[in-house]
């Protein structure tokens, strides 16, 4: 029944994704965020739904008249120069086969990603992406809080199987990114029920995360309402409301979580700790060798007996930057951070444009809680494997589209020039005035 569910909704919206290519890109980053089919049972599980969404997009947006131009901002520049470095760094890669093979994952997410920075332009497209974000991952993390209130915090919540985020750290940090685009949505919902039921997946989203038993993803939640609470405009109302609530929801987890989380600073006498960090002395090693790292899969034991202080733990990165250390040397880390900087940036100068002004009020609630969620990202992806992970590229897409949006409100081009009107034509019946 699932796989029919499934199969339906995706074959339903194919005449509207050739009808409009942003249609096929929020299509596209339903299938690959949410992975609906994977919580199917039969021939759901293995149909390739996003090759024929991707096909379907791209036959759209050929077609289509409207002007889907690539966007030439800083940020759509650093992730085509990212882009360029790793198709300088797979032929060089450590392990050639299995390189290519997750080369060509990557590049599909990535050429999507590029998709969607073209079609993505108008402000109701971007209320959809973030709709479609959260309800994608908002599913996984209403499930995870109600699993973790019926076992009573003693049962681990995982993500759906075979997807970037099946694990339960990396579930744990997607959730944790996606409450404030659900605090950012629910402040425009016309009916109070509807706030109401999104403060209830908020809340459910937060339990979810604690229950998975992640403590990057702890750290992560730290660092975002740390955040949230600087960006508040009630600030005493906020301190009072977490005072009141996060020991609630820590005092609702077991003992045996807190004995979990009291390991984070017992980082020494815990092996997973110190797999990580065998791992990162491994990448830097590498990089120092390699300038262009060891390309895409070389968490190989042959890498680890070369670069590694203890060659017999061999793990995966277990972080993005020395994710991107070690497969890209030192190249692909600094394009890495400086993409991250240059959206971090990006949604500044939206929040910092729109400021006083009502009609782009939306526009600077959203940037701001972007940000937010690229604070959780980047704590929690420091203990993550999660470097090709679609989700943040998709709000680097999401600052791209708003700061058009916010330009052309305010009658300037996207690099800040103002726009020149043109002057009025003098009416040859008149007689001409003095000059």
């Amino acid at each position: 029944m699932r796989d029919l569910f499934v199969t339906l909704l995706v074959f339903a919206g194919l005449p509207y994704v050739l009808k409009r290519p942003a249609y096929g890109g929020l299509m596209w980053v339903w299938i690959s965020v949410m992975n609906p089919h994977t919580q199917g049972w039969g021939f759901a599980t293995t149909f390739p739904f996003a090759y024929i969404i991707a096909v379907a997009t791209l036959l759209s947006l050929a077609k289509s008249r409207e002007r889907n131009r690539f966007p030439l901002t800083p940020v759509s520049l650093a992730l085509l120069a990212l882009v360029f470095w790793m198709n300088l760094t797979t032929p060089f890669a450590m392990f050639p086969n299995a390189a290519w093979n997750q080369y060509a994952k990557v590049m599909k997410i990535m050429g999507m990603t590029l998709v969607l920075m073209m079609v993505v332009r108008e402000r109701a497209d971007i209320q959809r992406l973030v709709w479609v974000l959260v309800i994608s991952l908002g599913f996984y993390g209403a499930k995870g809080g109600i699993f973790t209130i019926r076992s009573g915090g003693n049962d681990r919540v995982w993500g759906p199987v075979g997807t970037f985020i099946g694990g339960n750290n990396e579930l744990a940090l997607a959730l944790v990114m996606t409450i404030p685009l659900m605090y950012y949505l629910m402040h425009d919902l016309p009916r109070r029920w509807m706030r109401h039921a999104m403060l209830a997946a908020m809340a459910l989203s937060a339990l979810a995360a604690l229950g998975s038993y992640s403590r990057g993803a702890l750290l992560a939640i730290v660092a975002m309402l740390l955040f949230m609470w600087g960006k508040s405009r009630h600030k005493l109302a906020g301190a009072a409301l977490l005072v009141l609530l996060v020991p609630l929801a820590l005092l609702f987890m077991p003992d045996q979580w807190g004995a979990r989380m009291d390991t984070i600073g017992d980082y020494q006498a815990d092996s997973s700790a110190m797999g990580r960090l065998n791992a990162w002395h491994m990448a830097f090693n590498l990089a120092k060798d390699r300038l262009m790292g060891g390309g895409f899969a070389l968490y190989e034991p042959l890498t680890f007996a070369l670069y590694a202080p203890n060659p017999a733990d061999v793990h995966a990165a277990h972080s993005i930057y020395f994710q991107a250390l070690a497969e890209h040397g030192f190249v692909g880390l600094g394009i890495y951070l400086l993409l991250g900087w240059l959206t971090w940036r990006s949604a500044a100068v939206i929040v910092r444009r729109c400021r006083g002004r009502a009609e782009l009020d939306w526009a600077a609630r959203l940037a701001a809680m972007i940000q937010a969620s690229l604070i959780g990202f980047a704590v929690g992806g420091a203990f993550l494997s999660l470097l090709y992970w679609d989700v943040p590229y998709y709000l680097m897409a999401a600052v791209i589209a708003m700061r058009a949006q916010v330009a052309l409100q305010l009658g300037a081009e996207p690099g800040g020039a103002r726009r020149r009107l043109p002057l009025p034509r003098p009416d040859a019946s008149l007689p001409a005035g003095p000059r």
